[in-house]
């Protein structure tokens, strides 16, 4: 607005949190910078899809006075999330002493020179709800940077834990340095015995196989010779 206007009109837009079935409301701020009286109305485009209040009143000199805009609650979300719905707040000088009782339409009729000014202002929708940001990365939102970094957590953590263990050790006597050394070379044993035990046992399994391919070719041998005897024996009858 400019510096001749009677009130400065906060904010410039009315933005409403757009959320489906649930009323929003949004505030004016009209500061009246003169030493006058100022009377002002609120209209918009669609009265029944708003509530104003106060719709009308009196700026008093040097003073301000914030109006509440209310949208009803809506069934649906426009296109795009785009409104077309204005409103006009008109602003005039009243006689002095005047309440929100005197404001009439009359007052804001240019009639006879009466200087009224007018400042036009759009609905803007905002969602109540927008969506968080989601770092680029895999489908599973994890960002490069995060991968890497997990990458190299897990790459250092043995060298933590045995930097850990290495400064505990440290602090031992001889006889639980004894202790932990001849554990370790019982650990030690018994998986070489383990891993010697396993060695035999697979060498037993072949054994076990090559010997029962060998009794079955001599029992086939066998067949075969009793079998050539028996022939032979009726063929000399």
């Amino acid at each position: 607005m400019s510096m001749g206007d009677f009130i400065n009109i906060q904010p410039s837009e009315l933005k409403f949190p757009f959320e489906l079935r649930k009323q929003s409301s949004c505030s004016l701020q009209l500061a009246n910078k003169t030493d006058q009286f100022i009377a002002f109305k609120v209209k918009t485009t669609n009265p029944k899809k708003y509530s104003v209040r106060p719709n009308a009143g009196i700026v008093l000199p040097n003073s301000v006075c914030n109006v509440t805009v209310t949208m009803q609650a809506q069934k649906e979300s426009p296109p795009d999330m785009q409104c077309r719905d204005k409103f006009l707040v008109q602003s005039a000088v009243a006689p002095n002493g005047s309440t929100s009782k005197d404001v009439t339409q009359e007052m804001f009729n240019r009639e006879d020179g009466k200087v009224v000014h007018e400042f036009k202002l759009r609905v803007v929708y905002i969602p109540a709800n927008p969506p968080s940001p989601v770092p680029e990365g895999d489908e599973e939102g994890n960002s490069p940077k995060s991968s890497a970094e997990e990458e190299i957590r897990k790459s250092l953590l043995p060298e933590a834990v045995a930097r850990s263990l290495k400064q505990s050790m440290g602090n031992c006597s001889s006889e639980e340095w004894s202790a932990v050394s001849k554990l370790k070379e019982e650990k030690d044993s018994a998986i070489q015995q383990n891993k010697k035990l396993q060695e035999e046992l697979d060498l037993l399994r072949k054994q076990t196989r090559h010997g029962q391919g060998a009794r079955v070719s001599t029992i086939v041998v066998l067949f075969c010779l009793l079998l050539g005897i028996l022939l032979g024996y009726f063929m000399k009858k």
